[in-house]
């Protein structure tokens, strides 16, 4: 029974201390962050820790690994920026809804599989790009609205803020050498915390960022016309929304398997997330996905169970329920302090340790992957152009190993063994390396080390054959792959060829 609901792993030993306490850091991280995400939106500020709340607990209970934590992230929240300003606020839930939808598809259709063709040198620069967004995201707490505009502190309330940073990263560091019975993050948010309320500090607080009391999540649905018009103006935004979504999520899935060497499930978690997404979309949240900055935050609290997501989403709703004059309190120094280390934790500096035994092509992805997510905070676009650039330099590096071993038997027959895939990078290589005219009148050409990959291989092989047959030669294929074959019987209207069967021949894997 147990296995068939698959909700929680019951034979896993689970602290509840450590979970309760990583929860309750969570919380306070992630309330400013997604409060943040929503003003920068112009939603309404509650938008956000409505979308955390959701989030949070419906991919805590049913996502695709434990210590994942879900929330309302910038990466999704920017793509609607340009709906909101276009369309409005209804527009933004229908749009969130979609994007569930098609995450849902993606999660039941086991799609979720090919995050594995994203490469290590994408993984590198994907942690790196957020690891600068996360820590640049800090360093705007140093500024403050003066008269209409946005200007950097100074003078004293600059002096406070640098300091109450500073401090909360001295505990962050060395907190945990004195005892690991508390997380050393919710130790310096509760020291900094008192310390400015019984020094009667003045300095900035959560409240200065918005307002976070309200009443449990309200049901609407979005006040949309029903029409195809409306359909075409919410799709774009639902793919890029659920494609961000998925991106980011299953590459974090990934890091956190790698930091707890356990195996997550991606389908799972997309399927999550789309339940998620839909529900935000009928319940007044921004929407999101999972949020690497609060999942290491998690992970390194010594999370390693789905408590702690469901502690942390019941906590903001507590928070919005009951608690929001104590959480509004909180100064953003000893948050930012917090955030900062996550992203100097966040960074992966073994990449500058292995830098210079990386292939060239490698070191170039990482960088564009990290510039493009920094610069343009599209996680999706540097993926796609981070696997895309990577997927061409595999072609060009397979192209370049063609060869052929050429010879003649001792009745005159003109052999090619060819070596390395046949296909549409390397063709060109293929054709250069056959002699049509000086050759005997029956060739050969054995793919035993090769094979026939796509269209443009068959196109080539049909080139050459007819050459050959213009000289009236006759061309035979070897050992081809069953794979193959198929191919070239579906190119029967384009290829005509001899094939020498061998029945006991198989390429091994096929």
């Amino acid at each position: 029974m147990l296995k068939s609901i698959n909700l929680f792993d019951f034979n896993q030993k689970v602290n509840y201390k450590t979970e309760v306490l990583a929860g309750l850091t969570v919380a306070m991280t992630m309330i400013p962050e997604s409060l943040s995400f929503a003003i920068l939106a112009d939603f309404p500020p509650l938008m956000g820790l409505y979308a955390a709340f959701i989030m949070g607990l419906v991919t805590a209970i049913f996502g695709g690994r434990p210590g994942l934590i879900s929330g309302g992230a910038g990466a999704t929240v920017v793509v609607l920026i340009a709906l909101m300003k276009s369309h409005g606020l209804e527009y933004v839930f229908a749009a969130v809804a979609m994007a569930g939808v098609f995450q849902i598809i993606v999660g039941l259709f086991k799609l979720g599989k090919f995050i594995r063709l994203v490469p290590q040198p994408v993984m590198f620069g994907f942690v790196n790009g957020l690891a600068v967004i996360i820590f640049m995201a800090q360093i705007e707490q140093f500024k403050t609205a003066l008269d209409g505009k946005t200007v950097w502190l100074s003078g004293t309330p600059l002096y406070i803020m640098a300091g109450l940073v500073a401090l909360t990263i001295a505990i962050v560091l060395i907190f945990p050498k004195i005892s690991k019975a508390v997380p050393a993050s919710l130790m310096a948010i509760i020291v900094v915390g008192i310390l400015v309320f019984t020094l009667n500090i003045e300095t900035k607080t959560v409240k200065d960022i918005a307002s976070v009391s309200g009443g449990f999540p309200p049901f609407h649905i979005p006040n949309i016309p029903f029409t195809f018009e409306t359909f075409q103006i919410i799709l774009p935004y639902g793919l890029i929304m659920a494609g961000v979504g998925l991106t980011e999520g299953l590459l974090t899935l990934n890091v956190v398997d790698e930091l707890t060497q356990t195996k997550g499930n991606g389908n799972r978690e997309s399927l999550a997330q789309g339940v998620a997404n839909i529900l935000n979309g009928f319940f007044f949240g921004m929407g999101g996905c999972p949020m690497i900055a609060q999942t290491l935050v998690n992970i390194s609290a010594g999370s390693r169970a789905r408590l702690s997501g469901i502690i942390a989403a019941l906590t903001i709703l507590s928070v919005i329920l009951f608690a929001s004059p104590l959480i509004e309190n909180l100064p953003m120094a000893a948050l930012t302090g917090v955030m900062i280390m996550v992203a100097i934790s966040t960074f992966e500096w073994m990449s500058f340790k292995i830098i210079n035994k990386m292939p060239k092509q490698d070191i170039i992805v990482g960088m564009l992957v990290a510039g493009i997510t920094i610069w343009l905070h599209n996680l999706a676009l540097a993926v796609l152009v981070g696997v895309i650039i990577s997927a061409l330099v595999f072609a060009w590096e397979s192209a370049k190993r063609i060869r052929a071993r050429k010879y003649i038997d001792d009745k005159g027959v003109k052999y090619y063994e060819i070596y390395g895939p046949l296909f549409f990078a390397s063709t060109t290589a293929f054709t250069e390396k056959f002699d049509v005219v000086n050759d005997p009148n029956e060739v050969v050409i054995d793919f035993a080390e090769s094979r026939i990959a796509d269209m443009s291989a068959i196109e080539a092989v049909n080139k050459i054959t007819e050459r050959y047959a213009q000289l009236n030669k006759t061309v035979r294929l070897k050992h081809l792959s069953e794979d193959c074959r198929k191919l070239l019987a579906r190119a029967d209207k384009v290829i005509v060829v001899n094939i020498l069967e061998d029945p006991t021949y198989r390429v091994a894997g096929d």
